[in-house]
């Protein structure tokens, strides 16, 4: 009878505090997460510059060290391929460094899709090959052609890119979109599409506009998180760059969240409550909190029926 291989708990190598981190503080080794925003808020600036740490073995964003540098396997899928050169190029020479140096390979392909068998056998010969430390796909829009509303249909792609991490060791940082005007919520439960997104990640960078301040927060599985943090795009004598600026923003006025209202005039109406009721009771926007309640009937915390949504014991 053949059984799964196992050891006793006790007898499990530890790791030394520093290799827990690829970049320290910003990305875990080995890990799976996600770099998400809002459009316009640098995602693909901060992927790349991640890029140019880890194959450069200089400081991201010029403050946080890396602790494994090598190899980088990157996918900039709405991208000309000039214009991925010039914004390499460009976070390089900000970095001290140059792009030729760099060990840092870009797919030419037009297309990769995740939701294509050909492609996810096509994606992992290259890393099986390559072996990168690092590997970036920028956005998880451009890689598919699913619903990324429905768990099922997001959880077996987001399964394969954990597959490869663990089959093959690479860090995968994936680009995705944040809800428009969902600054009130959570950075993880901002981003678009189903839940999954959030849950996957190990390490998860989140970038919100203020304003005209871009803000960058950290969210790690194993480690304390952190921001808000000031940045701000240089110039730089090729192209821009991502820099830490000097200023901390103050610290955010809490608010009670959006999920936990919800709850809470579901559990006062008592019984199923419709829309508008739950509005009246909880005074939020209709559209956020038709996208909260949505959510919620995901993640299993709330069915709908037909006098409206009831809250699960």
């Amino acid at each position: 009878m053949k059984l799964l291989p196992t050891q006793m708990a006790h007898r499990l190598a530890l790791a030394e505090p520093e290799e827990h981190w690829l970049v320290e503080d910003l990305w875990a080794q080995n890990g799976v997460g996600i770099v998400g925003g809002e459009p316009k808020s640098c995602k693909s600036f901060l992927a790349l510059d991640l890029a140019v740490s880890v194959a450069s073995g200089r400081p991201c964003l010029g403050r946080f060290e890396v602790r494994r540098a090598g190899g980088v396997l990157l996918f900039a899928a709405e991208d000309a391929l000039s214009a991925v050169r010039s914004r390499l190029e460009g976070i390089a020479i900000a970095r001290g460094t140059l792009l030729e140096s760099l060990d840092i390979r870009v797919i030419t392909a037009p297309t990769v899709r995740l939701d294509v068998a050909a492609d996810r056998e096509l994606l992992r010969n290259t890393v099986a090959e390559l072996r990168p430390k690092l590997l970036v796909l920028d956005p998880f829009v451009r890689l598919h052609r699913i619903d990324e509303n429905v768990c099922g249909e997001v959880a077996p792609l987001l399964a394969f890119l954990r597959e490869l991490n663990r089959e093959y060791g690479p860090a995968v940082v994936l680009v995705h979109h944040a809800r428009k005007g969902a600054g009130s919520r959570r950075a993880g439960q901002a981003l678009r599409g189903s839940s999954e997104f959030h849950a996957w990640g190990d390490s998860n960078l989140y970038l919100r506009r203020r304003g005209d301040a871009l803000e960058l927060s950290a969210e790690h599985r194993f480690a304390a998180g952190f921001g808000p943090l000031l940045l701000e795009l240089a110039t730089e004598p090729i192209g821009p760059a991502l820099a830490v600026a000097e200023i901390r923003l103050p610290p955010v006025a809490p608010t009670r969240p959006v999920r936990e209202r919800v709850a809470e005039a579901l559990r006062e109406k008592g019984g199923p409550a419709r829309v508008a009721e739950l509005r009246e009771t909880s005074r939020m926007r209709t559209q956020t909190l038709v996208e909260e309640l949505k959510a919620m009937v995901e993640d299993g915390e709330v069915m709908r029926t037909d006098d409206g949504f009831l809250l699960r014991d």
